[in-house]
């Protein structure tokens, strides 16, 4: 697919911006972070976006190799992140850090879904994740679930409850939002707007440990 804009520079920031620097396909590659998405998935959590745009930035991030569109066996289409594509997790975190330090929007819309978290705190406790960390966790956020699975030196957030998870907790988006921008302190995050039930006897003393490490790559 031939874009219609490109910097035409060697340069390769300008080069990536070739590819993701439209509107919508940095945060378009945010929600495929926590896993294989339809097209109404990604629809319904990019508050804003029309259909038609959309369909054209998912062509153009498939262009691009950053993304790959596939059958179910359902026979429904999912678009998940390729392997280039996996790399962007990094520079996302980035920029959320950044984001966390500069004014919020004076009119704040919440997502229609809450994927946007994976990315963030996935990437957090990615950085943050030890040898001794060996869990899965369930996080109910406004109802949504997703699991935390921290295995061999390794972390991920995805979409969907864990099958048999060590930890669940439930808390609230707005309260989690407040606590990666530094607004809120985690004791009070913990006390006030997190509940938390153990399963596994243990886990929940690994849980806290890489959610606390977690927060501190925010800083």
């Amino acid at each position: 697919m031939a874009r219609a804009r490109s910097y035409n520079l060697l340069c390769p920031i300008s080069r990536a911006l070739d590819h993701v620097g439209d509107r919508w396909n940095l945060l378009i590659l945010r929600d495929l972070h926590a896993g294989p998405a339809r097209f109404r998935d990604l629809h319904t959590g990019l508050t804003g976006i029309a259909t038609n745009l959309l369909s054209e930035r998912l062509k153009a991030l498939e262009a691009s190799g950053l993304i790959r569109k596939t059958e179910s066996e359902f026979g429904v289409s999912l678009y998940s992140l390729t392997e280039l594509g996996d790399q962007t997790g990094h520079v996302l975190f980035e920029l959320a850090k950044l984001g966390g330090k500069l004014p919020r929007p004076e009119a704040v819309k919440k997502p229609g879904n809450l994927r946007t978290i994976a990315v963030s705190l996935g990437t957090a406790c990615k950085r943050a994740v030890g040898p001794e960390h060996d869990f899965e966790a369930t996080l109910h956020i406004d109802g949504e679930g997703f699991r935390l699975i921290a295995k061999h030196r390794d972390a991920e957030i995805r979409a969907g409850a864990a099958q048999t998870p060590d930890v669940v907790m439930t808390t609230s988006y707005e309260p989690m939002m407040a606590l990666a921008d530094g607004e809120m302190e985690q004791q009070q995050f913990l006390s006030e707007h997190a509940e938390l039930r153990e399963l596994t006897p243990g886990k929940e003393a690994e849980f806290f440990d890489l959610l606390s490490r977690a927060i501190r790559e925010f800083d």
